[in-house]
């Protein structure tokens, strides 16, 4: 099917966090954006309390918002799934993808803590015009979407097989990327079972799988079990793509 035109404006997220902020805004912040992250979390000894706290994460996701890393991520998504559909975007934060998706012609709804993030969030929303959900992940979520979408979210959490299970069972199809660590990462960042994760998407129904920018492993997939036809699709789309990514 052809996908969706998904397009961004970098200027529109930056004037976004700057009309919110208004006097509070500083650019040094969103210069430095990842050290910015750091300091706050360094500073914080509860993880849990950190994510709903944050409000370095303003500056952080607009300034990768701006780079357009996920692009690739948003349009193997609108490859398989057409403008209309019932979306989910998990672990949301400042809500730039889905964003796009809205604007793209998708049904989103917004799933993340109550925190800073999703206050700038719901602004964007009033700002647009656009009526929208926006779930707590600490009450309900609800279920029954055609496809669920995480990126650069799930290295953030201790259980990343329960995390995709919450995502599995309320959407026909799932999407993340996986990120293979570095050695300047972040400290918020947890070690991901990668190899695990894509041998259990190939043994379920893989749709398709890429490893973009050299470390990070985009897989959509539906959790239902496959049979032994399906497996051996799936294997063979993991070993395409580790393919074209040595050779691209």
């Amino acid at each position: 099917m052809p996908d969706a035109s998904i397009s961004l404006d970098p200027e529109r997220e930056l004037d976004d966090l700057k009309a919110y902020l208004g006097d509070e805004y500083d650019h040094n912040l969103l210069q430095r954006y990842q050290q910015t992250l750091d300091d706050e979390w360094a500073s914080c000894d509860d993880e849990q309390q950190f994510y709903r706290s944050s409000k370095g994460y303003l500056y952080n996701l607009t300034a990768f918002a701006m780079t357009g890393t996920k692009l690739p991520y948003l349009r193997e998504l609108t490859r398989h799934v057409p403008p209309g559909a019932r979306l989910l975007d998990y672990g949301c934060g400042i809500g730039s993808d889905g964003l796009l998706l809205l604007e793209a012609g998708y049904q989103v709804e917004f799933a993340d803590f109550d925190n800073p993030s999703v206050a700038f969030l719901r602004w964007r929303l009033g700002q647009r015009g656009l009526d929208a959900p926006v779930h707590d992940l600490d009450k309900h979520v609800p279920d029954g979407f055609d496809a669920a979408y995480a990126f650069d979210v799930i290295e953030h959490v201790p259980d990343a097989f329960g995390f995709l299970g919450e995502m599995e069972k309320r959407s026909a199809l799932v999407e993340v990327n996986l990120l293979a660590p570095v050695p300047d990462d972040q400290d918020l960042h947890h070690d991901l079972p990668i190899e695990q994760i894509l041998a259990r998407a190939a043994r379920l129904q893989l749709v398709s799988y890429k490893l973009l920018y050299g470390r990070s492993h985009l897989v959509l997939y539906r959790p239902r079990e496959s049979g032994l036809a399906g497996r051996v699709r799936g294997r063979a789309r993991l070993t395409a793509g580790r393919l074209r990514a040595r050779f691209s």
